[in-house]
């Protein structure tokens, strides 16, 4: 297996993890229902994990669950390594990942155009 083969397979399996540990483990207030981990990308070492996490809600609140995050890092690191029986856990680097936001924005912009398409009627339609 090749090594760019096995870090996406960590990181696949380094993202189910993460999602449940969030949503079952974490007793933070600071980080609300619905944070996502969307995907996780490891080094070709190992050594180095990138979470991109995103959160339903304003910027501060992702900012906020970001920092809460990096805040319980250490526990997350620890409990991953022991799930997935790792010899080395890697270092986990949260960043925020707007992609359902930007998602919601394109649909939002396109209910708009066919909103005016349909209010300025259809000329061909007679």
């Amino acid at each position: 297996m090749s090594r760019r083969t096995r870090s996406l397979r960590v990181g696949d399996e380094m993202r189910r993890q993460l999602s449940e540990l969030i949503s079952r483990e974490l007793k933070d207030p600071r980080i609300p229902m619905m944070t996502t981990v969307t995907q996780v990308e490891v080094s070709g070492d190992l050594g180095v994990a990138t979470c991109y996490i995103s959160v339903l809600g304003s910027a501060a609140e992702a900012e906020e669950a970001l920092a809460a995050l990096e805040n319980a890092s250490g526990f997350l690191r620890r409990e991953l390594g022991a799930r997935m029986r790792l010899r080395v856990s890697p270092e986990l680097r949260f960043r925020p990942d707007h992609s359902i936001e930007h998602g919601f924005e394109v649909m939002r912009r396109i209910d708009e155009a066919m909103g005016r398409h349909a209010a300025g009627g259809d000329d061909t339609a007679d």
